[in-house]
């Protein structure tokens, strides 16, 4: 039996695997490799939807599908297609007109597909530089595809909560769930839907033991894997959220979090149940 037999890492993006100026390190990219030959599966759970995945999905590698849309679905990058998914209901289109009547801020509906942006603002333009994501613009009732998500982006953090707070008071706003990403953004989700949503459909598919799994991640929309997985673990650049939920804590992102992480695992420092 290798070392890592059938145990499950997923890892967050921004904040986690990824350092402050968006690079892997190289200590982290070995740790992942030697990992994976080892027997172990790691792949990641990301509020990005497949079409701004590609970049990191290529470096990485996962051995196992990838969450996207901050737990709205699970998507075999090999076979480039959803294993699962929750598409979301239209009326959200309710709220983004009352968004859109009083507020600047800008508006993305991440689609199964592509990702369209409906109002724009220097902090979309700021997402469309670090993620890669196109430029197509277009109305939200005019979007065909099945909706993922909405995401509202504002530099401006006091629009970002005059928002949370006009959403919540919605007439809809019992039919969605909602979560903060990093201070400048802030997202409608499918009612239920978290990065711990996805976290049992991957081990489903995967057919390995819940009770061999370990999630990393830093930030409030990282609480719902830390929770699910059966160690969670925070970086220690983490939100107060991602530290009150996980099991331990770890090194920042940008002191190699992940080779830690593997390097707890194998000296018994993690343990888990054979």
């Amino acid at each position: 039996m290798k070392k890592f037999e059938n145990i499950l890492i997923c890892t967050d993006l921004d904040g986690t695997l990824l350092k402050d100026d968006k690079s892997i390190s190289r200590e982290n990219l070995e740790a992942i490799e030697y990992f994976k030959s080892e027997g172990g599966y790691f792949t990641f759970i990301t509020g990005r939807p497949p079409v701004s995945s590609t970049d990191i999905y290529q470096k990485i590698k996962p051995n196992a599908p990838f969450g996207c849309l901050n737990g709205g679905g699970l998507y075999d990058g090999e076979a480039k297609e959803y294993v699962w998914y929750v598409e979301m209901s239209r009326t959200v289109c309710d709220m983004l007109d009352a968004v859109d009547s009083v507020l600047p801020t800008g508006i993305q509906v991440s689609t199964l597909g592509p990702v369209y942006f409906c109002k724009d603002n220097s902090a979309m333009e700021e997402f469309r530089r670090i993620t890669g994501v196109p430029n197509l613009a277009k109305p939200y009732r005019e979007i065909e595809e099945p909706f993922g998500k909405i995401v509202f982006a504002d530099l401006d953090t006091n629009n970002i909560r005059a928002l949370a707070s006009l959403l919540a008071s919605h007439p809809r706003a019992d039919e969605f769930d909602y979560v903060s990403s990093e201070p400048t953004l802030y997202e409608i989700l499918p009612k239920g839907i978290n990065k711990g949503s996805v976290f049992p459909k991957l081990v489903e598919y995967l057919g390995i033991d819940p009770k061999r799994t370990v999630a990393i991640g830093d930030y409030d929309n990282d609480v719902g894997m830390l929770r699910a997985a059966h160690v969670g673990v925070a970086v220690a650049n983490s939100s107060p959220a991602a530290l009150a939920a996980a099991d331990r804590v770890t090194v920042s992102n940008e002191e190699h979090a992940i080779a830690r992480l593997i390097h707890d695992i194998e000296s018994g420092e993690i343990r888990f149940e054979n």
